[in-house]
């Protein structure tokens, strides 16, 4: 008996295809992460991520301009902080001084069109690598204590500019604390991007490289969330929505296309997922060997992330991505 339903005939021209296209790209999901060193005319290639720079002060801003007449307009700039600055309070972390928050503020002023989700957490500053105060006898995570460090560190992010605060640090309870801060010294406007769900995840080794950020002891074991649980997520997704947070992201994105997927059938906040330098790494290296289509293999990996619920993915590929839709 021949078919009586016929899918193929969705298939059968590029018009068709494209009239039925469940799924789009555009440059205005794209976060594009931006790696800010010390120094001057500095723009040195991250070995383990090919076509990634760490940039000084005044490089970042050409790179910037780059990415906004691709269309690319929100960044999330990340900073390596020199280890002679760096302490168990991650006090430079609110130096409005430093290298970070002066970066911040220089490209709100020279394109203030551009949106800013700046990251908070400790370890880019901290003496011991990790996100949280450690406790200087037993070696345990104090989350309390962090608390109080990341509320500063929020509040100098906002005085410098930023338009989404992006707590990464996966301590219980800091999207309230965060929140209060901000709204308590008349930064009510400022968004909080949540990392919701951030797993201890094998694929942050060549963002690790890229800013010198890994624990000098033990891992972050106890504050991210373990690859095998998925559930845990969306209790914490219902915490983080009771808590303040404005939108929510996955990371990594790649390998947890379900939990994105979960999450985005029970929010209504805007979801994003972070496609980490490790998924990022992968395709490069397999490209560079000839084993993989690099340029094909990018808009798949980032079409199956918006397909599986991201409004936004916050992606090193953006750039180059940015290029292939541009050029259709």
């Amino acid at each position: 008996m021949l078919p009586t339903h016929r899918p193929r005939r969705n298939r059968k021209s590029e018009v068709i295809r494209d009239m039925v296209q469940e799924t789009r790209l555009t440059t205005h999901d794209f976060i594009f992460p931006l790696f800010i060193i010390e120094g001057e005319s500095q723009k040195l290639e991250v070995k383990s991520m090919p076509g990634i720079y760490r940039f000084s002060a005044d490089r970042i801003i050409e790179e910037v301009g780059q990415c906004v007449e691709l269309g690319i307009k929100t960044f999330a700039p990340f900073p390596s902080i020199n280890d002679a600055l760096k302490d168990r309070l991650a006090k430079e972390s609110a130096n409005p001084e430093g290298l970070y928050l002066k970066v911040v503020a220089d490209i709100k002023r020279q394109f203030p069109e551009v949106v800013l989700m700046t990251d908070v957490a400790m370890d880019p500053y901290s003496s011991d690598g990790h996100d949280g105060v450690v406790d200087a006898e037993s070696g345990e995570i104090l989350n309390d204590a962090t608390l109080e460090v990341l509320g500063q560190m929020a509040l100098a992010q906002a005085r410098a500019g930023a338009d989404i605060i992006g707590p990464s640090d996966m301590m219980d309870g800091r999207v309230a604390w965060i929140r209060r801060v901000l709204d308590e010294n008349a930064f009510s406007h400022v968004s909080i991007m949540s990392y919701t769900a951030k797993y201890a995840s094998a694929f942050y080794g060549p963002f690790r490289d890229a800013l010198d950020s890994a624990p000098k002891k033990g891992d972050k074991k106890s504050y991210q969330m373990n690859p095998a649980n998925k559930r845990e997520a969306l209790r914490e997704l219902a915490l983080d929505e009771a808590e303040g947070a404005d939108i929510v992201m996955i990371k990594p994105a790649l390998s947890y296309l379900d939990v994105i997927h979960a999450v985005k059938e029970r929010t209504h906040l805007p979801v994003t997922a972070y496609n980490v330098s490790g998924e990022y790494a992968m395709v490069k290296a397999a490209a560079q060997n000839g084993w993989l289509d690099g340029e094909k293999t990018m808009m798949e990996v980032l079409t199956s992330i918006k397909r599986a619920g991201a409004d936004a993915i916050l992606t090193y590929f953006a750039k180059e991505a940015a290029a292939v839709l541009r050029r259709g």
